[in-house]
């Protein structure tokens, strides 16, 4: 049989196969291969009526997602709150260069925008993203055209409110919240496993939330690939090697004073371009001790 894996819990994978949920568990040589089945993975299984089933083998993948651990994703929401934690350009950007990477298209979601006495300030951040490329919806009645016959993940910082505007799309999900903590200025986690659910003519994953994200990208170059306009700009650069830091005739720093990259994006592309390298010259230290 063949089917889909829908959620993953304490050993068991769930497979959905022709209207119907089976419990499976992944055979021991898995492990032997370094294979772990993931939830949205398109699997052979085996499975009788009334007892534990099997995997058998897992198809190729399109994409994955590590943290959470989540595979063959059309799309991600990425929730951000406008208050509470508030609202972080910087953490935003690192979720779209992830995405990016993996080519998963992004949707950014704002919550607890009610919060907000005046809306002036995430108005123009949303037109400095769209005027990029990407979609920034700002209520329900906005995202829920984009559920439609789409697997997608929903994900963010810890306490935007991702159980409870999966509970606002679909009430009888009944998914656990948890409110912010005043002392810690974050959420409680809430969500403990990854899981789809048959929502708006689509599926959709609740993730544990985070209060901070690791890029899986290791070099300069898949970096600018990552942000779409500078990618734009860097064909026109004067060196193919161009970091767009401070070499002649870089026409994505020209693009930057001009106005046609936003500076907040090009601050976050030089900042975690300088992660890249500190983690790089803290591998060859190790490595040189050794």
């Amino acid at each position: 049989m063949q089917g889909r894996i829908i959620k993953s819990l304490a050993g068991f994978y769930y497979v959905e196969s022709e209207g119907r949920v089976y419990q499976t568990r992944a055979r021991g040589n898995f492990r032997k291969k370094g294979q772990v089945p993931y939830v949205g993975d398109f699997v052979d299984f085996t499975a009788e009526d009334n007892s534990e089933g099997y995997i058998l083998a897992i198809h190729e993948r399109k994409n994955e997602l590590v943290r959470p651990p989540i595979v063959n994703i059309d799309q991600a929401v990425v929730i951000m709150s406008a208050k509470e934690p508030d609202f972080n350009t910087n953490l935003l950007d690192r979720f779209l260069v992830l995405l990016e990477n993996k080519n998963i298209r992004p949707i950014v979601y704002i919550s607890k925008l009610d919060l907000l006495e005046d809306l002036t300030d995430i108005e123009d951040i949303s037109h400095h993203y769209e005027q990029i490329g990407y979609d920034f919806v700002m209520s329900l009645d906005q995202l829920l055209p984009h559920l439609k016959d789409k697997v997608t993940v929903f994900m963010g910082q810890t306490g935007v409110g991702k159980s409870t505007l999966l509970n606002n799309i679909s009430p009888e999900l009944g998914l656990e919240t948890a409110a912010i903590s005043d002392s810690l200025g974050r959420g409680r986690h809430t969500t403990r496993a990854v899981s789809f659910y048959n929502v708006n003519g689509g599926k959709i994953a609740d993730t544990p939330g985070f209060s901070n994200l690791d890029y899986a990208i290791d070099n300069g170059e898949d970096l600018s690939e990552a942000f779409p306009e500078i990618r734009h700009f860097s064909h026109n650069c004067k060196f193919r090697s161009c970091s767009h830091r401070h070499e002649p005739q870089c026409a994505v720093i020209a693009a930057v004073e001009t106005g046609q990259i936003w500076q907040t994006r090009y601050d976050n592309y030089l900042q975690f371009l300088s992660e890249i390298d500190n983690r790089r010259e803290t591998f060859k230290k190790v490595i040189k001790r050794k």
